[in-house]
């Protein structure tokens, strides 16, 4: 793969790191997503406003179903660097197996894995917009059943937004941090490996 807009380098300007300070909590170095979002300062300030409200508390959904949806929007778009740094940060907090991980990146809604409604909605949900940009009426209604109006609305700015991040970070060829998830970490064995 061959990067085509390489992350800003250190040494920083100071309108660089004034810029990390807004996007990247202290004590953490700015990751290549940050850096390559910086060689558009303004862009970056302005995602940072709303990448703030969605990784944060004031997010209306709680956060297994915001990594839900973020994993299997960024799976599906085959964005390994952002799927990987959520899964490698979130999944653990979000309570998902081996096999729910594995499910977000290589199978589907429609995976045992995803025994409580809710989840296999909120897969669905990525599934359809991904697929039709529109949701249909039953799974709206099951939806509903879970989720009040404005969290559906964070719920599809959120897929949203991580298919516009998957669209830059793929397009921009942008690596992904060493140690971070693969998906080949999460297929499942071949038949001869078993």
């Amino acid at each position: 793969m061959v990067v085509r807009i390489p992350p800003v380098e250190e040494p920083f300007p100071p309108e660089i790191e004034a810029l990390f300070a807004r996007m990247i909590p202290p004590g953490i170095p700015p990751l290549r997503v940050a850096r390559t979002f910086a060689r558009n300062r303004r862009m970056a300030h302005a995602m940072s406003e709303w990448m703030g409200y969605e990784l944060s508390t004031a997010l209306s959904v709680d956060l297994r179903a915001r990594e839900v949806i973020i994993g299997r929007t960024c799976a599906l778009c085959g964005c390994e660097y952002h799927w990987g740094l959520h899964m490698a940060v979130w999944s653990e907090r979000a309570g998902f197996t081996e096999e729910q991980m594995r499910s977000m990146a290589h199978g589907s809604s429609a995976d045992p894995c995803w025994c409580e409604p809710r989840d296999r909605a909120l897969m669905e949900l990525v599934e359809q917009l991904h697929e039709h940009s529109d949701v249909d009426d039953r799974l709206w209604a099951e939806l509903r059943r879970y989720f009040d109006e404005g969290q559906l609305l964070d719920l599809l700015a959120l897929c949203g937004w991580y298919h516009a991040v998957s669209f830059i970070l793929r397009a921009a060829r942008v690596e992904p941090e060493p140690g971070l998830f693969r998906f080949a970490d999460v297929a499942a064995p071949s038949p001869i490996d078993t």
